[in-house]
């Protein structure tokens, strides 16, 4: 696994997680319904990484779109990244957007957790409602070093409970976002984003 670096909170569209060796992981059955999808995700994750190097980033990539597509709320995280702009695009624009974001997160997620290196997952049981939403706690212990706090943000879409935000500390990945996306927006419109948002992908999948 790479460190956690700042192309997970700001460009690279990843939503943060630690991977490795999951030491215990509660069953999914005996969570909170907003809790059990990051443990599953954490799961799906690690299976991902222990074949990290024989996959490589486009093997892993593969693999993990659908668990991404499933586990996160990407349409409502396109729109609250993209912001204000959203309310003037076409139904096209909106389309490819959220296509080029879900690449960008799969393809982040490929890139930096390619390898197992002995960490675990814990998800804490006691979830926080706030408002339509609940607050779920992780946190990634690596073989060394201290334990890392990841905050997810959740909200019920149909039956299921999907993340709609991962904070990283107190910093929240969709508010950096939506600052990183305005440039290109600026100078490019919808079209100039979706293709800055697929240039990173590339990148990432090298």
């Amino acid at each position: 696994m790479r460190n956690i670096p700042r192309i997970l909170i700001v460009g690279a569209g990843a939503l943060i997680l630690g991977v490795g060796a999951l030491a215990r992981v509660a069953r999914a059955a005996d969570l909170d319904p907003a809790a059990a999808p990051i443990a599953a995700f954490d799961q799906s994750l690690l299976e991902v990484m222990k074949q990290g190097p024989a996959l490589g980033p486009r093997g892993r990539y593969r693999k993990l779109t659908p668990v991404i597509e499933r586990t996160f709320d990407l349409p409502t995280m396109t729109r609250f990244a993209v912001g204000q702009a959203w309310a003037g695009m076409s139904d096209a624009d909106h389309q490819a957007l959220i296509e080029a974001f879900t690449k960008l997160s799969a393809a982040s997620y490929a890139h930096n957790f390619d390898h197992f290196g002995g960490e675990r997952f814990d998800v804490d049981p006691k979830v926080v409602t706030r408002g339509p939403d609940r607050i779920v706690q992780s946190h990634l212990t690596p073989a060394r070093g201290a334990p890392v706090s990841l905050t997810y943000r959740m909200r019920q879409v149909g039956a299921a409970w999907k993340i709609i935000d991962v904070y990283y500390g107190a910093i929240s990945q969709l508010t950096t976002r939506r600052s990183d996306f305005a440039a290109p927006l600026a100078s490019g419109g919808a079209k100039g984003l979706a293709t800055h948002l697929d240039a990173l992908t590339e990148k990432l999948l090298r």
